[in-house]
């Protein structure tokens, strides 16, 4: 088992730090969708002008030039406005920061395997932890051209790093390169620029306890009415006293509607981002609050029940559920979902999926077992190569998403979520655990063995099935042999010998001195030697 990377111990997933809730601005007039666009662009300009002194600031940056880039912002839109935005302008740029530092990390592990290949004579076989060498000349050549090329841009990306410089692009690249290729993303370029605009809106205000309802600059009453505080430049524009604008819409919140009016009606923090779908061209009010820590429920109790161990895949979750011994349990259970289509189409299958699994799990009362995945570090295309299907596959699960919400959902339900380490689960689950589970009526996947082989980590078992016991457990103490003798062995057809102890004490003297002789035990199909080798003569007469 030498090279074997040492498994991590199983625990138990805290709960989620806060929660957000969306729902439909319904009923808008136009002159409030007029009045949201021309607040949500002025502040968006402001935004880009305060990201991109940020950036230029780089490690330099401190509390004083923060507080002097609010009292700047401050003049042209609110205090409160001037501290949203630069609050989501250090939070973009630290998120860009371990982007840079996500990607120095791939750089690296795409230049150590290159050149270990490189290293290696052409055609040679790699090993089971260890890429081989390349196929042929020509594969060879132009790896270590691409090897010229990553070192290049790691080389970069260090300076980059170094000097604290990010790139960020306020509305997405994505959206941005499609610019180029509007044929290929099915848009014109009216419909394009519309949504960059929509995507580049600023409309988002942090709550603030203590003040009315949470939210100063955008307030939703609990009767459903919601208030924005306008930008200095655009108080000309208010319908109500103070510089505030109403719309027209009212809006209530059917998931978790109790618990954000509880928050509202106590003056705790509440933050709001207002938005605007350009597809399906309407407009959405997110609100969003941040919740005690759960209290976390210990392993040993979690475990204590059972629970359901569930394998990941790209197209299904396998869940099984084990006793507490680690003992499968009933039959395996199948939640699948497709991932093909829009990000709200895979949103949904992902919560579908999830729900189902969350309800059979409550059902029971059980924890639920999970891997610990993270494949940030396998999508490279030098690790595996050519194999451009298994990139894609691994690409297109949600890992992310899924963990955040089995996280977030298990604990409104109150069950338990065990994170395990997840080397070595798909493949010794199948080894030990494939065959034995498959029977004349069920066919066991090798993800439902992976099912199996999850749950008994998180219980704290080995996946592989049984060990041998000790030799004083093994009958007789150390008498018996736990290997059949060969045929060639003197003696191996007789009589063990009778070693006095608790499982021979009611035996009587001399009861077990035929133990192998099938004759004195009369058993069908005796040996032929203890039979007469004369026939006896038949009286001539009958």
């Amino acid at each position: 088992m030498s090279g074997l990377r040492e498994v991590a111990a199983p625990f138990v997933v805290p709960g989620p730090s806060g929660v957000a809730v969306r729902t439909r601005l319904k009923g808008l007039t136009a002159e409030d969708e007029r009045v949201l666009g021309l607040v949500g662009d002025h502040l968006a300009s402001i935004a880009s002008r305060d990201l991109k002194a940020r950036c230029a600031a780089g490690l330099d940056h401190d509390g004083e030039q923060w507080a002097q880039r609010k009292r700047v912002l401050t003049g042209e839109s609110s205090s409160r406005w001037a501290g949203s935005i630069t609050k989501a302008t250090h939070d973009q740029w630290a998120l860009a920061r371990r982007g840079r530092l996500a990607h120095i990390h791939s750089l690296q592990a795409g230049i150590a395997t290159i050149s270990h290949r490189l290293s290696l004579p052409l055609g040679e076989k790699g090993a089971r932890h260890a890429p081989g060498g390349y196929r042929s000349r020509r594969e060879w050549h132009a790896k270590s051209r691409r090897l010229q090329v990553l070192e290049d841009r790691l080389k970069a990306a260090r300076a980059d790093w170094q000097a604290g410089v990010v790139r960020v692009v306020r509305g997405g690249k994505r959206l941005l390169n499609s610019r180029h290729h509007l044929d290929t993303a099915g848009l014109t370029e009216e419909q394009w620029r519309t949504r960059w605009k929509a995507e580049r809106r600023f409309l988002q205000a942090d709550g603030e306890s203590g003040k009315r309802y949470g939210n100063e600059t955008v307030r939703v009453t609990p009767g459903g009415e919601v208030s924005i505080k306008l930008p200095a430049p655009l108080a000309h524009l208010a319908n109500a006293p103070h510089g505030r604008y109403v719309l027209a819409a009212t809006v209530s919140f059917a998931h978790r509607g109790e618990q954000w009016a509880d928050r509202i009606t106590t003056n705790r923090a509440v933050a709001y981002r207002i938005h605007e779908d350009t597809v399906r061209g309407r407009w959405y009010l997110t609100a969003s609050w941040t919740i005690p820590p759960v209290q976390t429920l210990p392993l040993e109790a979690a475990r204590a029940r059972g629970l359901i161990g569930v394998d990941t895949n790209a197209d299904h979750l396998a869940a099984w559920r084990l006793d507490r011994h680690g003992n499968p349990v009933a039959q395996p259970c199948r939640f699948g979902y497709d991932l093909s289509g829009t990000a709200e189409h895979r949103d949904a299958q992902v919560r579908h999926a999830l729900i189902r699994l969350l309800h059979w799990a409550r059902r029971h009362g059980l924890a639920i077992a999970v891997e610990d995945l993270d494949f940030a570090a396998e999508k490279t295309r030098e690790k595996h190569g050519g194999r451009k299907r298994f990139r894609k596959l691994i690409s297109g699960m949600p890992m992310a998403r899924l963990r955040a919400r089995l996280v977030s959902m298990a604990a409104e339900l109150g069950i338990p979520v065990i994170a395990v380490d997840p080397a070595y689960t798909s493949r010794w689950g199948a080894q030990h655990w494939q065959k034995p589970l498959t029977t004349t009526t069920r066919k066991a996947t090798r993800h439902d063995a992976a099912a199996v082989a999850i749950g008994r980590r998180a219980l704290g078992h080995p996946i592989r099935r049984r060990t041998a016991p000790p030799p004083h457990d093994q009958s007789d103490r150390v008498g018996h042999r736990t290997v059949q003798a060969r045929p060639g062995t003197p003696g191996r057809e007789g009589h063990r010998l009778r070693i006095p102890g608790p499982r021979t004490r009611s035996v009587g003297a001399g009861r077990g001195a035929n133990a192998v002789d099938q004759n004195a035990q009369h058993r069908p199909g005796r040996s032929a030697e203890h039979e007469s080798s004369q026939q006896d003569s038949l009286p001539l007469s009958l």
